[in-house]
């Protein structure tokens, strides 16, 4: 049947006659012409613009950059130069960090030239410092080569600032070392004085060890400090290569926004304990401010729960106002008739890391645990904690149609407590989130459709 179809096809084709035959190559030709006309002027890929120059792909740029203007195609050659900068940097401060350990703190402790406590006052949390930079570096590395097994030169794909985000741990880390940098060379100055042996393995490290390339310990030792106050400055060259209509470009500001908001809680700190030196300084503003606050705040909540910092997240975190109702009817009576206080609210999740063997580059796991830690607003320059943190696999979240600006949290057996926020559609997402890990957590999940109160009235252990 098919070799007839196509039979008949080629004895109708045949048929036509010579005048729509020619028309039909004429009408060809022209669409040819219009579709090459048309691809001249096509709008740029990045931009949106018409400016394409007509040769580009023949003279200005390869073929994968032939739909490209000629501004664009320079400002993906920046950006893949930066992109490639600050990998290459975060390479060449790990063999830094490689050089202090192998060259001076594991020959120094071998030869008994300091005791443990010595060593650790003068090399601070240099092996988490460490440990952070091998687990951020393999990841950076990984991305840069899926980028290029995907033919993707330009490395587009790659999401520095993405990446960045998932590693923000690493600036507390950051931020211990640059606050003990003042008391760690004050130590070894002082050791240096104190011991004949140490001194003569630094001098002879520095001029006969060619991997110092004739540095010495104390210029090492300033590769955090140098590391850290890089960060702004690459990821802001790698913003302003970046198109907006990027995925990345979001996660790139914020990155460099928590940065510099690390730097500038480190600086406070050290003008606190009274220390001469500081990070470079930042414009002041009050976002970053707020965010100098949120840092002292995570601080806090961790020290309360007491948790590890590399298995926390910060889900949340703000300001709200809470009420207390006496007793628990506060629907009935309206929220109009409660106390509202202005809180400072964290919500943290502890998250198990699936692989122990290196905890930054694991695979987040199930979540163990999730609280509420409740703060006073700031009070003589210090926090203090409402009341030990609520545990969510302990609460019912409810709320309520006839109150949507707020809802209600109870603590099985123990107390109730009404949220809200200024901004409704924000006490919402409060709402869900906190719901989401009660309802997780809880021990009440095959009955989560129940009313609140029969809940409470119902011993929990029940399945």
């Amino acid at each position: 049947g098919t070799r007839m179809r196509s039979a008949e096809v080629a004895r109708a084709d045949s048929g036509i006659g010579q005048t729509p035959a020619r028309k039909w190559r004429n009408r060809a030709a022209e669409t040819l012409s219009s579709l090459q006309a048309w691809e001249a002027h096509r709008p740029c890929t990045d931009c949106g613009e018409r400016d394409l120059p007509v040769e580009t792909d023949a003279q200005n740029c390869n073929q994968r950059r032939a739909d490209l203007c000629e501004k664009c195609c320079k400002r993906r050659t920046e950006r893949k130069e930066s992109v490639l900068e600050f990998v290459n940097t975060e390479a060449s401060y790990g063999e830094d960090l490689r050089i202090i350990k192998e060259e001076f703190y594991l020959p120094m402790q071998a030869a008994g030239l300091l005791s443990q406590e010595q060593l650790l006052g003068v090399f601070s949390n240099i092996q988490e410092l460490i440990d952070l930079n091998e687990n951020f570096l393999e990841i950076l590395q990984e991305e840069i080569d899926r980028a290029f097994d995907q033919s993707d030169d330009d490395l587009m794909t790659v999401c520095i600032g993405e990446i960045f985000l998932e590693f923000v741990n690493m600036l507390p880390a950051f931020q211990t070392y640059c606050l003990q940098q003042s008391s760690s060379v004050n130590m070894l100055n002082t050791l240096e004085k104190e011991k004949e042996l140490l001194r003569i393995f630094l001098n002879v490290s520095q001029n006969d060890n060619t991997a110092l390339r004739r540095m010495n310990l104390r210029s090492f030792l300033m590769a955090p400090l140098q590391r850290v106050t890089k960060y702004p400055l690459l990821l802001s060259r790698i913003i302003k290569a970046t198109t907006e209509y990027h995925p990345d470009h979001g996660s790139l500001r914020e990155a460099k926004s928590r940065i510099e908001s690390h730097l500038e809680h480190i600086n406070m700190k050290t003008k606190q304990e009274g220390n001469t030196w500081t990070l470079r300084s930042f414009r002041q503003d009050s976002k970053k401010k707020r965010e100098v606050i949120n840092i002292e705040m995570r601080e806090t909540a961790l020290k309360t729960v007491g948790w590890l910092r590399e298995e926390t997240r910060f889900v949340m975190e703000g300001p709200l106002q809470l009420a207390q109702p006496p007793d628990g009817q506060w629907v009935k009576k309206g929220s109009k008739t409660l106390k509202f206080q202005n809180m400072q609210v964290l919500l943290l999740v502890n998250m198990k890391r699936v692989s122990e063997s290196s905890l930054e580059s694991a695979e987040p796991g199930p979540v163990k645990d999730a609280v509420l830690v409740l703060i006073r607003d700031k009070n003589n320059g210090k926090f203090h904690l409402l009341r030990e943190p609520l545990r969510l696999s302990n609460c019912i979240v409810s709320t309520d149609p006839d109150c949507d600006d707020t809802f209600e949290l109870i603590e099985i057996r123990r107390e109730a407590f009404v949220f809200r926020d200024s901004d409704r559609a924000r006490t919402h997402h409060w709402f869900r989130q906190i719901r989401r890990y009660s309802r997780e957590l809880g021990s009440w999940k095959k009955r989560r459709n129940a009313l609140p109160n029969i809940m409470i009235s119902t011993p929990h252990s029940r399945p």
